[in-house]
């Protein structure tokens, strides 16, 4: 795929952050329709109304709280009747809570948001439009936004480490499916980037040769090998060298070099996105 001119695109999170860069890039590559979904609705109404502006494709916006599969459900529908079936999908939302250890958690209602929002709404938001991208035999993308903290563990953020894994072991599970199934004109790509400074890991440190991530380029390497159908993205080397280390070192020479490149200590100071 070499650009969504003409196509349908649907982004999750898409009132600010990466998701707003996304559709921004939609919308300048003349996408036919570009369906926003977010939960807040101030946000995500202003977004649209600017969006609106960049292109000539339709701007379609909907309040949706993806970690409820009614509201999933009930909201896809709409999307399959007033702009049809998608050729891309782009499942960027994504929540982080704390930055105390598991024991600590004081809402254990913190522990089902995450799930829901990281790991299981890719999940069913998937399963509403994947069947018709799959019969209809036209090429496709699915862009799943993972992190790196899906390839290695991490103090002090266990629940979100623990809901990206799940997401990351579930979207390659699904690429696997289509290449096997002889579906791989559905490409799925799994996009695990490092802190990026999008506000919603204010706080958080880079550590050794891994200075917090720019969201724009973020955005443009996720874009690009998205259309090439990529199946997974990881930035920066650094973390590709760390997913290797931890495969190939003794659990103990592991955790004491994560430890002395500053990765352990990465949250030890995080405080999230304000509001």
């Amino acid at each position: 795929m070499d650009s969504v001119a003409g196509k349908a695109v649907l982004i999750t999170g898409a009132a600010m952050g990466l998701g707003r860069s996304f559709a921004e890039r939609a919308m300048r590559e003349r996408a036919a329709h570009v369906v926003l979904w977010d939960i807040n609705e101030q946000a995500l109404k202003q977004t649209a109304d600017e969006l609106a502006a960049l292109g000539p494709g339709a701007v379609h916006h909907q309040v949706v709280d993806v970690s409820d599969r009614e509201a999933i459900a009930s909201a896809a529908a709409v999307v399959r009747a007033e702009v049809g079936e998608l050729d891309v999908l782009i499942n960027n939302a994504g929540i982080v809570r704390g930055n105390g250890y598991f024991w600590e958690t004081a809402d254990p209602g913190d522990i089902e948001r995450t799930v829901a929002v990281n790991s299981l709404a890719p999940m069913y938001i998937t399963r509403e439009f994947l069947p018709t991208m799959v019969s209809r035999r036209a090429p496709a993308r699915v862009l799943n936004i993972a992190s790196s903290a899906a390839l290695v563990a991490n103090p002090r953020m266990s629940v979100y480490a623990g809901s990206k894994w799940a997401a990351l072991g579930w979207s390659d599970s699904v690429r696997l499916e289509l290449e096997q199934s002889g579906n791989d004109h559905v490409r799925v790509t799994t996009f695990c980037p490092t802190y990026i400074n999008t506000g919603m890991f204010n706080g958080a440190k880079g550590f050794l040769f891994t200075p917090i991530i720019e969201q724009d380029e973020a955005v443009a390497t996720a874009w690009e090998e998205m259309k090439k159908g990529a199946p997974l993205v990881v930035m920066p080397w650094t973390s590709r060298l760390n997913r290797a280390i931890s495969g190939l070192l003794p659990l103990r020479v592991r955790d004491a070099y994560l430890d002395a490149v500053g990765v352990y200590h990465s949250m030890e100071e995080f405080t999230g996105r304000k509001g």
